[in-house]
């Protein structure tokens, strides 16, 4: 266990997963922002590597005190199930020991030249980025690499409104597809016109990145609906049909007074 805190971003406030699982949950942002603490803080404080075997879906559910919690925190791929395991992604990122160091590290960084102010740069330890361990600012600089510009005059990081003749580029949605459970063969050119035909028309901006994650959310919300509302047993036939052409008397023997008796 790493301690009684978990970081947090005040972006997370306004990021559009925040909004999704409100809106399937029926719950609003501030409710999600508490119950996503909530099972943070619960892997934080329970797991090393943010992995739990021997918890189930339905147990954290019941954590936050809402039915499906944690279905929605899938779809939007805040949380992974493989294989019987539940699972925080980039769980050393932002939770366990060694992130929380990396995070002390930075604050303890940045406080110090705050301190000292210009006039002792040559003394000041050195900038905010350079206190970072090198594993971490490899990484990022390879995601940088791997993240070209997918559409002509916008850069990987840069947000922007939908806009018609949006489309997906292959390593920004590669890892969504993977971690939301959704194949490429169901990123369709249809499911790509209605996904940017309804963002077309709500005011909000994201990255390249974050849209292909969107598109993907979106494709398999809808799959999972289709499958829910599709649930009729295929071949059985009713028993109330036809009786339009049954005789009601068939087999009774008629009284004198109009009645039927067996």
């Amino acid at each position: 266990m790493a301690g009684d805190w978990i970081k947090f971003e005040l972006a997370t406030l306004d990021k559009p997963e925040v909004c999704q699982i409100a809106d399937l949950a029926n719950i609003d942002l501030d409710a999600v922002v508490g119950k996503l603490l909530r099972v943070w803080g619960w892997f934080d404080q329970q797991t090393e590597q943010g992995n739990a075997p021997s918890v189930t879906k339905k147990l954290l559910d019941r954590l936050v005190g809402v039915i499906g919690f944690c279905d929605h925190m899938v779809s939007v791929g805040w949380l992974i199930e493989a294989d019987g395991v539940i699972s925080i992604p980039n769980f050393d990122r932002h939770n366990g020991k060694t992130a929380k160091n990396r995070s002390l590290t930075a604050l303890r960084v940045a406080s110090h030249k705050k301190t000292n102010g210009k006039g002792n740069a040559a003394n000041v330890t050195p900038p905010l980025a350079d206190a970072l361990p090198k594993e971490e600012k490899r990484r990022d600089k390879e995601q940088q690499q791997q993240a070209p510009a997918p559409i002509a005059g916008i850069e990987a990081r840069q947000r922007f409104e939908m806009f018609e003749g949006w489309a997906p580029d292959e390593v920004s949605i590669a890892p969504h597809l993977k971690l939301i459970g959704v194949t490429a063969d169901q990123v369709t050119k249809q499911a790509i016109a209605e996904f940017v035909s309804y963002w077309m028309t709500r005011d909000a901006s994201h990255n390249q990145g974050s849209w292909c994650r969107e598109l993907v959310a979106s494709i398999h919300r809808n799959a999972v609906r289709t499958a829910a509302t599709s649930g009729a047993r295929p071949g059985r036939t009713s028993q109330h049909t036809g009786l339009a052409n049954q005789d009601p008397h068939a087999g009774l023997e008629a009284n004198a007074d109009g009645t039927f008796q067996l």
